[in-house]
C-alpha cells in the first residue's frame, strides 16, 4: 500500500482509548514470537535472512492473509530467526462496516474508521491471539486474523515434521498517521541489517 494511500484514507485525529474496537479499519504493527525466542525461522547471513523450511511456510502463509480473511491489506513484512513482523491494514467498506463503528472525530464529519499509532515510547500492549484457522473465519478482528495465521503455521509445519511452536501472546500496536507507518515500514525493512542489536535476539545463540 502506497504512502499516499495511507494518509488519504485512514488519517484521523482520534486518540487510543478504552473503547477501541480492533475490527476497526486501520493498520496494525504486528510482532509475533516463537516459543523461547527458538530460531525456528532461519538465520542471518551477512545481513540477509535465510529462510529455514519453517521460515518458508511462515512467509507463505503471511502472504495469503488477504486470501481467507476479506478486506485486509498487507503492507511491509519480514520473518526473522524468531519473530515475524508485519502490518496488517483492515479496510471494510461502508456497507461491511457496523453501526456501532461508525464514529464522529471531528465536529460535522463522520468517520467509519480509525488509524491509530504507536506511542513514541511506551513498549507495545499484549493481545491474545485468537485460536481459529484459516477454514474457520470469524469476525476480522487483529486477534482472529493472527490467530488464524498461527494456527496455520503450526498445523503445517506439525504435518510437515518440522519443529516449531509460537509464544502463546503477540504484541500489535495501533498505527496512527502516515509518518509512523512509514517510520514502522522502514524498521521492518531493515530488521535483519539491525540484527546483531534486535531486541528479540537471543544472546545465547
Amino acid at each position: 500500500m502506497s504512502q499516499g494511500k495511507f494518509q488519504n484514507k485512514y488519517r484521523t485525529s482520534s486518540i487510543r482509548a478504552q473503547w477501541w474496537d480492533y475490527g476497526w479499519n486501520g493498520a496494525y504493527f504486528i510482532t509475533i514470537c516463537t516459543q523461547d525466542r527458538e530460531h525456528y525461522f532461519g538465520e542471518i547471513q551477512n545481513d540477509k535472512m535465510v529462510l529455514s523450511e519453517v521460515g518458508i511456510i511462515a512467509d507463505i502463509l503471511w502472504h495469503q492473509i488477504p486470501i481467507h480473511h476479506k478486506n485486509v491489506e498487507l503492507g511491509d513484512f519480514v520473518v526473522m530467526p524468531n519473530h515475524i513482523h508485519g502490518i496488517l491494514i483492515i479496510d471494510k467498506k461502508l456497507d461491511n462496516i457496523d453501526v456501532d463503528n461508525v464514529n464522529i472525530v471531528e465536529a460535522g464529519r463522520v468517520e467509519t474508521g480509525h488509524a491509530l499509532s504507536l506511542p513514541s515510547s511506551p513498549p507495545p500492549s499484549l493481545s491474545k491471539p485468537g485460536s481459529q484457522r484459516f477454514q474457520n473465519i470469524g469476525k476480522n478482528t487483529i486477534s482472529s486474523i493472527v490467530g488464524s495465521y498461527k494456527s496455520a503455521v503450526t498445523k503445517h509445519a506439525n504435518r510437515l515434521g518440522y519443529p516449531h511452536q509460537w509464544q502463546k501472546l503477540f504484541y500489535d500496536n495501533i498505527i496512527r498517521n502516515n509518518n509512523d507507518y512509514q517510520r514502522i515500514s522502514d524498521y521492518i525493512v531493515s530488521n535483519p541489517e539491525n540484527w546483531t542489536k534486535d531486541k528479540f535476539k537471543r544472546e545465547d545463540i
